[in-house]
């Protein structure tokens, strides 16, 4: 079930609503609790039921080792530690790496092994991280325990189920439990609506709109004229941008109509002035996670070795958005990047701000042509392209000087706009004109869901 869908939009969400409101007033909160928790299963059985049993499991295997965990001592509770992060990695290898694995074992020894046709379940990779920084937070002593209701709530809860953003059971536990969450806050309401129709929009309108565009381009590497090669990588950039953080944006608003307030993941990144400053503003759950459970483990900058815990960092940070060695090396990547940005500030060096902008969006912009290609002769293609190395043969022109302006209008919007969350934050009211524009762009994002797609980061 997608957020930007008729289904979604008409029916599961005003049901939901109603009904988590009406069962608090009637029964109390934990009632509430019960009925979110089996709408957010139902959410996410509608893609394939198959999964939800995958997803049960795993909620209730982690909750018993948290509580084991919670009530361990010394190398007792290290074990249980230990193995619910295996029991987490093992079920997260085997349905999104397993063939992966297989296929470079083929290919490097020229085995002939079957690869398996494992369907990966919807939601893994964030439903996993969230237990596993619980279940290190749970051995660290920051968790006191939760009520079997929280704990599934925390998992399940269904702006995030899917693609996030990486919960933590500190920030959200307290928010479950506490009473006034259950009474209907129409200033919440206001702005949840207000998060979601902008978000949908930039989902609706920009990212979907530059779809097409980015998947004939890169389906036609061998085509691309020097122009269309680069209008190609910057429109998968914006592409990205706009469909992740309006997710995101849509996840927040969500919540707030729920009375939840949802990490932001997104802080105008493509404003950034260094990679190091990017990594803060771009997918900001999943760095601090890397930070938090990876990079700081690893040593962080204690031992005199933080660059290597940064490759390291990185590296596995982006064989966990694909199983594919475009998507390790575009973490390998971002990992150079960071680590000659450590370099060069510890030189005491430093770039005039428009300097350090430029040079930051063209590293990310290039990054991205791994991250979206099929394999690396696609990328080394359009790269190549990019410098001029264009076919012998008939190109093909993609992008039109209409297309062309409106990619340069959204990367204008990118670096120059206020984001979502400075809009609400110092200019929402819920007045007749705030009224009047969400109503327009939420009627104009609704005559186009029929052209939707599903979102990007789905598929990690």
């Amino acid at each position: 079930m997608l957020f930007n869908s008729y289904v979604f939009i008409i029916g599961f969400l005003p049901i939901t609503l109603i009904l988590y409101y009406l069962s608090a007033k009637k029964f109390g909160s934990q009632c509430a609790r019960c009925v979110l928790i089996l709408a957010s299963l139902f959410f996410y059985s509608w893609w394939d039921v198959r999964n939800l049993p995958i997803l049960l499991a795993s909620i209730l295997v982690n909750y018993m080792l948290a509580g084991r965990i919670l009530q361990s001592e010394g190398r007792t509770r290290k074990a249980w530690l230990i193995t619910g992060i295996l029991f987490d990695l093992g079920l997260l290898g085997y349905f999104k790496y397993t063939a992966f694995a297989v296929e470079t074992v083929n290919s490097l020894f020229q085995t002939g092994f079957a690869v398996p046709q494992i369907v990966l379940p919807l939601g893994i990779s964030f439903f996993t991280f969230t237990q596993i920084a619980c279940l290190v937070d749970s051995y660290r002593g920051e968790v006191k325990g939760y009520s079997k209701s929280g704990y599934f709530l925390f998992v399940t809860i269904f702006p995030h189920l899917i693609a996030g953003p990486i919960l933590y059971h500190k920030d959200m536990i307290p928010q479950f439990m506490d009473e006034k969450n259950y009474r209907l806050n129409y200033e919440n309401m206001n702005r949840g609506i207000a998060w979601f129709t902008l978000g949908l929009a930039k989902k609706v309108l920009i990212a979907d709109h530059l779809s097409k565009y980015v998947a004939e381009a890169f389906s036609h590497a061998d085509q691309l004229s020097m122009v269309d090669a680069w209008f190609a990588s910057f429109a998968y950039t914006l592409q990205l941008y706009f469909d992740f953080s309006g997710y995101s944006e849509m996840a927040i608003g969500l919540g707030l109509m729920l009375n939840f307030q949802l990490p932001l993941n997104f802080n105008s990144p493509y404003q950034s002035t260094s990679i190091i400053e990017f990594w803060r503003r771009w997918h900001m759950t999943l760095s601090a996670f890397l930070k938090d459970y990876l990079y700081i483990p690893l040593g962080g900058n204690r031992t005199g070795h933080h660059l290597r815990n940064i490759m390291i960092t990185m590296l596995l940070a982006g064989l966990w958005h694909g199983a594919g060695w475009t998507f390790i090396f575009w973490g390998g990547l971002h990992g150079l990047y960071i680590c000659i940005n450590h370099i060069w500030r510890k030189a005491g060096r430093s770039l005039p701000k428009p300097v350090g902008w430029l040079v930051t969006f063209m590293a990310v912009n290039i990054a991205w042509v791994f991250f979206r290609a099929d394999d690396f002769g696609t990328a080394f293609t359009i790269l190549s392209a990019m410098i001029g190395n264009t076919s012998s043969g008939p190109l093909l022109h993609i992008f039109t000087r209409e297309n062309m302006m409106f990619i340069a209008a959204a990367m204008l919007a990118c670096i120059k706009m206020p984001n979502v969350k400075s809009l609400i934050g110092h200019y929402f009211h819920p007045n007749k004109r705030w009224i009047f524009c969400l109503i327009v762009i939420f009627v104009y994002c609704l005559s186009k869901l029929g052209q939707g797609s599903e979102f990007l980061y789905f598929q990690f």
